[in-house]
């Protein structure tokens, strides 16, 4: 139900499980899984910026990692790119852009214009935390 807001959290440092990944779909095994955390947050709205905001407002810090450790598909630990390595077709030169690359599931990710709409949204989260939730 949160799968819109995994990839911000994993982009901000967060160790991010998510129900969808593992293949949880009944609100039984969901439950299960969410009570094996040591904190959890009932988000109340479906909006991804007012989930945002709910979280910040928790004390969930939303600041983009200087240096991403986590894979936003997978959550997959990151590797830095080496600047003579080559990437794929898809990920820019590692010798011009500071590359990562998912140990996991060997995805790329660099700081582009995904980052930059990731970072515009997270600089709104405190004007759509002042919103009433049935507004949101």
């Amino acid at each position: 139900m949160c799968g819109g807001i995994r990839s911000y959290l994993r982009m901000c440092g967060s160790d991010t499980a998510y129900a969808g990944d593992r293949g949880v779909e009944s609100d039984d095994n969901l439950l299960a899984l969410a009570s094996r955390g040591e904190h959890a947050i009932l988000l109340e709205s479906r909006d991804v910026e007012a989930q945002l905001a709910e979280l910040a407002a928790a004390g969930l810090d939303l600041t983009l990692a200087d240096e991403p450790a986590f894979c936003g598909r997978c959550n997959g630990s990151l590797e830095r790119v080496d600047r003579s390595a080559s990437t794929p077709g898809y990920a820019p030169d590692p010798a011009g852009t500071d590359v990562w690359r998912c140990r996991s599931c060997d995805q790329h990710f660099w700081r582009g214009s995904h980052w930059e709409r990731v970072e515009t949204t997270l600089s709104k989260i405190d004007e759509v935390a002042e919103e009433p939730i049935e507004d949101r």
